[in-house]
């Protein structure tokens, strides 16, 4: 059985990665307190690669950031540049093999750490091992790793330049050799991957939050389909892939990105508080409290109070220093259900109406068990008001967000997927207010969790996110 901690209604978290050419500064400790920034995208596994007198060093381990590395495994790390990746497994399992950075040595030695999920990873797959290439994981990850590693250019701007066309999916990548550090965003820029500048020299970073921890200024982002070069020159660009239809994932502005990170110019925070008015606007209740689901929720419910004038305040209180447990709790603890991650507040729900704030549905274990606790706590009505559309189609694209099938929302009105959670009332935010709220429109944004539309050919290719481990036999190193 799955971990109750575990059983979530929000998508999993998916990747972030770090890359730093700096050799003025403590560049370990720099990539150590950027992935501590970024832990909100994985929490399964934590990994940083280092160049230490021409030769790279990894530590990589499952674990936080915080579990994997100490003082005198991060020390031994000490060099002129570094990457660094925190992971949830969105292809391939949470195996030791699978964290990253991936470190390989064929044609040319380097460390690559991916976020993103490709859709064509069989195919590379399997041409890689018609040439003889070994695997020691099953990430889709390592294979790009490898594809660059074993590539004849004699410069890896040349091996990228070749290679990334050839990828199909999302890839926000940072890769380094000796010489250099390098990152590569795919065409449609699926995925966010942002430049900073700390001195004289320059970093990558998935969000902007990470910048912000080591005292770097952030310069632009990464364009799709473009590479960036750090070494000894300083940065060089190279526009591999043009003209491709930009599809930003939108639902990094509802759920992924930190509050305090920047996305297509939007402060996160501000973009969540927008979707909360607009919800109010769209999905008006006559209640007497709002109360968000902690801390997902927070934002939206912070616009949703402002807007109807409805006082916010904590119906549920969250245990913060809950990590995953795979302990069995047993019968007698089993029906106190989430109360190991939420604690409802009888004092702030008994005998009120309240709205119930949160950004996203996927199962629906979650939701139901929360109205359930707010009833057992005298809560006179439960609303449920959701700052997202529902949420009926998996994403090809890097996030785990389980099968069609497992979907609360798939084949479900909106009243029957109320009547499946037992509130009095459930109402999602429309895709036209989720773009009002950052400022943009669909035709260059991906939202296929919500519409089945995605916008990459060949998505249908895509087999899962276990297809490395069940579709083929793996030629280990």
């Amino acid at each position: 059985m799955d971990d109750l901690i575990d059983q979530r209604d929000g998508p999993r978290d998916e990747c972030g990665v770090f890359g730093i050419y700096g050799p003025e500064h403590d560049v370990h400790k720099l990539a150590y307190f950027a992935l501590y920034a970024l832990q909100h995208r994985g929490q399964e596994s934590a990994g940083i690669a280092s160049v230490q007198n021409g030769h790279i060093m990894t530590v990589r381990d499952l674990g936080l950031v915080n579990q994997v590395f100490n003082e005198q495994n991060l020390n031994a790390l000490a060099g002129d540049q570094a990457i660094g990746h925190v992971r949830y497994s969105t292809t391939g399992s949470s195996a030791w093999e699978n964290a990253q950075p991936v470190h390989r040595s064929d044609t040319r030695e380097l460390a690559l750490a991916h976020n993103g999920n490709l859709i064509n990873a069989v195919e590379l797959h399997s041409e890689l091992r018609e040439r003889g290439v070994a695997f020691r994981s099953t990430s889709d990850s390592e294979i790009i790793a490898a594809l660059l590693s074993t590539h004849p250019a004699q410069t890896m701007e040349e091996a990228i330049a070749d290679v990334l066309p050839r990828l199909q999916g999302a890839f926000s990548t940072v890769v380094m050799t000796r010489d250099g550090v390098y990152a590569f965003r795919d065409p449609h820029g699926l995925r966010p991957l942002s430049i900073g500048q700390i001195g004289d020299r320059f970093c990558f970073a998935s969000e902007t939050c990470a910048l912000d921890l080591i005292g770097a200024s952030h310069l632009r982002d990464v364009v799709p389909g473009e590479v960036v070069s750090l070494d000894a020159k300083g940065m060089r660009s190279r526009q591999v892939v043009e003209g491709a239809r930009q599809a930003f994932c939108v639902f990094e502005h509802i759920y992924f990105a930190r509050p305090d990170s920047k996305l297509e110019g939007n402060r996160t925070q501000v973009s969540r508080r927008k979707m909360g008015e607009i919800l109010w606007r769209e999905s008006p209740v006559d209640a007497d409290v709002v109360i968000p689901v902690p801390d997902s929720g927070s934002p939206a419910a912070a616009g949703y109070s402002k807007a109807s004038g409805i006082p916010r305040d904590d119906g549920l209180v969250k245990n913060r220093y809950v990590a995953r447990t795979f302990i069995q709790p047993g019968q007698e603890l089993r029906k106190q259900g989430l109360r190991l991650k939420f604690n409802p507040m009888p004092e702030v729900v008994g005998g009120k109406k309240i709205v119930v704030v949160d950004d996203s549905i996927v199962r629906g274990n979650t939701t139901r068990q929360i109205v359930a606790m707010l009833r057992d706590a005298g809560a006179a009505e439960v609303h449920m008001r959701i700052s997202a559309p529902p949420i009926r189609f998996p994403c090809h694209y890097g996030i785990d967000m389980s099968t069609s099938t497992e979907m609360v929302a798939h084949g479900r009105t909106i009243e029957e997927i109320a009547a499946e959670l037992n509130c009095d009332s459930l109402a999602y935010l429309s895709l036209e207010g989720v773009y009002e709220a950052i400022r943009s429109t669909r035709s260059t944004h991906c939202d296929a969790c919500f519409t089945g539309e995605y916008p990459l050919a060949d998505t249908d290719q895509a087999k899962g996110k276990f297809a490395l481990e069940s579709g083929l036999p793996l030629v280990r190193a």
